[in-house]
């Protein structure tokens, strides 16, 4: 006889486990802890095997409509149906029900938002922390809650595409390169591990509105540089922001190079500081030589911050890096305006009068500046290249600023 609802309810725990049949190898199996579990006895290949089809009441008898959600919820004779034809079609159930959770697993693992993050964690230590989440929190806001959960393989140009323009349509046209050039990341690490074929960002090249090329602001007349050099000797903030700032025109590097720099960098005693790779922007150690002001500089700050890691440690802890806006902040209160002068400008303050004023080689300039400069052959340069005359360029460079420092000096000339 088939079961009805009321004899499952009725049905009681035992000693051992017992079966209530229903029909066509179905029958609910009750346990002595009380349990009702469905299953499915079938025969294939001469084969006897079981499935099970879900817990009663959660899976009911028959279908029937959630009258909250609306939904309706397969029953176990539903299920049992179901089986029965794949059977019929010679498919074992256990084993399609196998082959559908692996597929299932495997577009969850294999979801653009997957393959990102473990993109990101594979490559963190190669990265800056700040660079780290300023790319998750764009792919947070941006990207994975439109395509995150598709199959990385499957998405076209044109889906990508979609999400770049929303961002790009409420006027944020850098982020929405960035974010292109993120996937593009992306795509090509699931390239590379074989999740995907190609990186559809390849097809957007010209799909994005242009952006409008912005400069960092930066003095480069000789008599304003003189000002601003004589400012930063005059401030009168957090000491270790004061000596940040006096370097940063000696050695113009990056902001983030000079902040994140570490002691053991350094070798006071051969007038060196050598970046290692993971910090460079183009991913290359970087050697500056010191002028004797850059090291006297650095020697006066050692006794201030030498139990921390960082050279220019935050005012609040020394386990971190001062912040990142701690000279743009100090520019500001000395005076300078946005229009005037920023934190990147000192590259562009010395890679200005190191050509235009001290006529040194472009060549030299760009190696300092840690850009990619290549020889005549084609091959790129390494850390040591032109060494004795970059030393040369830096402290001409340094003895040049010393010279504009004297108020009412007449400009010094250094021909290189």
């Amino acid at each position: 006889m088939s079961l009805t609802d009321a004899k499952i309810r009725a049905a009681k725990a035992k000693e051992k486990a017992y079966k209530l049949f229903d029909g066509d190898g179905l029958y609910l199996e009750v346990s002595p802890a009380g349990g009702k579990w469905w299953r499915l006895k079938y025969r294939i290949n001469g084969k006897e095997k079981r499935l099970s089809l879900g817990t009663y009441p959660e899976v009911p008898l028959a279908s029937s409509k959630n009258h909250v959600s609306g939904t309706t919820i397969t029953g176990a004779r539903e299920k049992c149906e179901a089986a029965r034809q794949l059977l019929g079609e010679g498919i074992d159930p256990s084993e399609h029900r196998r082959a559908e959770r692996s597929a299932k697993e495997e577009l969850t693992t294999n979801s653009f938002e997957a393959v990102t993050r473990e993109w990101l964690v594979k490559f963190s230590s190669r990265l800056k922390p700040e660079s780290v989440a300023r790319k998750l929190k764009i792919f947070e806001n941006d990207i994975f809650p439109w395509i995150g959960p598709k199959p990385i393989a499957a998405l076209t140009a044109q889906e990508v595409l979609s999400v770049l323009r929303r961002i790009e349509d409420r006027g944020a046209g850098e982020i929405a390169a960035r974010a292109k050039m993120y996937c593009g990341q992306a795509f090509r690490y699931a390239v590379a591990t074989g999740r995907a074929g190609r990186d559809p960002t390849q097809d957007l090249k010209e799909a994005l509105a242009p952006r409008a090329t912005t400069h960092h602001a930066a003095l480069t007349d000789p008599a304003a540089v003189g000002g601003l050099l004589r400012a930063i000797d005059g401030y009168e903030g957090y000491f270790v922001t004061r000596c940040a700032l006096r370097l940063a025109p000696l050695v113009f590097v990056r902001p983030g190079e000079l902040r994140n720099a570490e002691w053991k960098e350094f070798n006071l005693e051969q007038a060196e500081w050598l970046i290692p790779a993971e910090r460079m922007k183009m991913g290359q150690t970087h050697l500056v030589p010191l002028s004797t002001r850059a090291v006297a500089i650095l020697r006066e700050l050692h006794p201030r911050t030498k139990f921390s890691r960082y050279v220019f440690p935050s005012a609040r802890t020394g386990t971190r890096p001062m912040s990142e806006v701690a000279i743009l902040a100090a520019l500001r209160r000395m005076g300078f305006t946005k229009d005037e002068m920023s934190a990147h400008g000192f590259r562009a303050m010395a890679r200005t009068l190191l050509d235009e004023v001290l006529g040194f080689r472009p060549d030299y300039i760009e190696h300092q500046l840690a850009h990619a400069v290549r020889d005549p052959n084609g091959r790129a340069y390494n850390r040591t290249t032109h060494l004795p005359q970059r030393r040369e360029m830096m402290q001409k460079w340094a003895d040049y600023l010393d010279g504009l420092r004297v108020e009412g000096a007449p400009h010094p000339m250094v021909v290189a």
